[in-house]
C-alpha cells in the first residue's frame, strides 16, 4: 500500500511517501526565512509559497522513495484546521492528482496527523500487519497531548478513530504564550524554538508568573492571563533590557520562568488526565512537543505512574507530511473508512476542522507507539 502524502496547513509545504507504514521520504520545503521578516507567518505570502513549491516537493519526495506516481494507491491530504488558503493548495493539488490518476484521496484531520507522528520511524520493523513492532507495546486507553501553537488538548484515546477531547485550552493556545513571550524579547521567528534556547541559560525561577487554571476541577487550560503578567514584566523592565549589563541575562531568567510556568500547567493537567481515566499510555504531539523540557518531564509523569510513553522524533513534532500518510494509513487499515473516495466537489479545506470523534472497526491488535 503505497500513500502520497501533502501538508500545506500553514507555512510549511510537506510531501511523504508512506509504503505499508514505514517513511520511504518526508520533504519539506520551509517558509521560515520568507516570514522571518514579517515576525510570523502571512497568510497570502504563505498560500504563494505554497503554489510554488507544491509541484517540486511532490517530485523530490517521489525521486527520493524511488516511486512512481502511477505506484501511487492512495492520496491523502491534511483537510484542516489550518490557514484556508494555504489548506487550498494542497487540497486542491490532491483532487487534481486524483482525477488525473483515478485514485482515493483521504481527508486527513491535521490534530489527528500529530497524534499518528508518535508511530514515525524511519526503518521499518514489520510484523503480519504491517505495523512497527514497537507499536505493540502501547496498548490503548490512551491519552494525548497536543501542544502547538494554534491548540492545546487532552485527548482520550480508546481505540483507532476512537477521540474524546477531555480538556483544552479556553482561550490561547500554550504555543501562542511561548511565540507571543518570544516576540516581546525580541526573539526572530519562530519564537518557541528560540525562546527554548535562550531558556536553558536561565534561572526558572526568578520571575513568579502565574499557572492559569492549574488547580481547576476541569481539564481546560488558559494561558491569556499568562500572555498578560509577561507582558507587564517586560513592559516593567524593559529599560533594563535596553541597557548593556545584565540585559541578556534578565532576558534568559524571563525566558526560562515562562516556559516552567507553561509546562508546569500542561504537565499538572495531564497527571489529572491521568488520575481520572486510568490510561495505559500517555503521549504528545505537536509542535510544542519538540521542547526538551516538557519532553523531560513527560517522561518523569509516565515513570512516576509506571505508564508507557511515546513522543515523536523530534523531526516529526512540527508539521510534516509524513504524520499525515501515517495517519491515512492507520485508517485504511481499519475495515471501514467512509473518507475515503474518489475525488468529488465536496472535499473541501476547513480552517475549524475538529478532531474527528467517529469509531472505526478496527484490527484490535493495532495499537500506537
Amino acid at each position: 500500500m503505497t500513500i502520497l502524502a501533502l501538508e500545506t496547513s500553514c507555512d510549511e509545504t510537506g510531501a511523504a511517501i508512506i509504503v505499508n507504514g514505514q517513511i520511504k521520504s518526508n520533504i519539506l520545503a520551509s517558509q521560515a526565512k520568507t516570514h522571518l521578516k514579517y515576525g510570523g507567518v502571512v497568510p497570502e505570502v504563505a498560500a504563494r509559497e505554497h503554489v510554488l513549491s507544491i509541484i517540486p516537493t511532490i517530485n523530490l519526495a517521489l525521486k527520493k522513495a524511488k516511486t512512481k506516481l502511477a505506484e501511487i494507491d492512495y492520496i491523502a491530504v491534511t483537510k484542516g484546521p489550518g490557514l484556508m488558503t494555504s489548506l487550498m493548495v494542497g487540497v486542491d493539488t490532491a483532487k487534481t492528482l486524483g482525477l488525473t490518476l483515478n485514485k482515493p484521496v483521504l481527508p486527513i484531520n491535521h490534530l489527528e496527523a500529530h497524534i499518528y507522528a508518535n508511530v514515525a520511524f524511519d526503518k521499518l520493523r514489520q510484523h503480519k500487519s504491517l505495523i512497527p513492532e514497537r507499536s505493540r507495546r502501547v496498548k490503548f486507553p490512551a491519552i494525548i497531548l497536543i501542544v502547538s501553537g494554534g491548540h492545546t488538548m487532552l485527548v482520550l484515546m480508546r481505540g483507532h478513530g476512537q477521540y474524546k477531547i477531555i480538556g483544552e485550552t479556553v482561550d490561547d493556545a500554550a504555543g501562542e504564550a511561548f511565540d507571543k513571550t518570544a516576540r516581546l524579547l525580541g526573539l526572530p521567528y519562530p519564537g518557541g524554538p528560540h525562546l527554548s534556547k535562550l531558556a536553558k541559560n536561565g534561572n526558572p525561577h526568578a520571575f513568579k508568573f502565574p499557572r492559569p487554571m492549574i488547580n481547576s476541577d476541569d481539564l481546560n487550560f488558559s494561558f491569556s492571563g499568562l500572555k498578560t503578567a509577561v507582558l507587564y514584566e517586560v513592559q516593567k523592565l524593559d529599560s533594563r533590557f535596553r541597557g548593556n549589563g545584565q540585559r541578556g541575562k534578565l532576558k534568559a531568567n524571563l525566558a526560562a520562568s515562562v516556559q516552567q510556568a507553561i509546562v508546569d500547567v500542561l504537565i499538572a493537567k495531564t497527571e489529572q488526565a491521568i488520575k481520572k481515566y486510568q490510561p495505559k499510555t500517555i503521549m504528545l504531539g505537536g509542535g510544542v512537543a519538540a521542547n526538551d523540557l516538557l519532553r523531560a518531564r513527560y517522561k518523569l509523569l509516565a515513570k512516576s505512574y509506571q505508564l508507557s510513553v511515546s513522543i515523536p522524533p523530534l523531526k516529526y513534532c512540527t508539521d510534516n507530511a509524513a504524520m499525515i500518510g501515517l495517519a491515512a494509513h492507520y485508517k485504511l487499515l481499519t475495515t471501514h473508512y467512509p473518507d475515503a473516495e474518489i475525488v468529488r466537489s465536496r472535499l473541501r479545506p476547513k480552517r475549524r476542522s475538529k478532531l474527528p470523534t467517529k469509531t472505526f472497526v478496527a484490527d484490535p491488535n493495532l495499537a500506537l507507539a
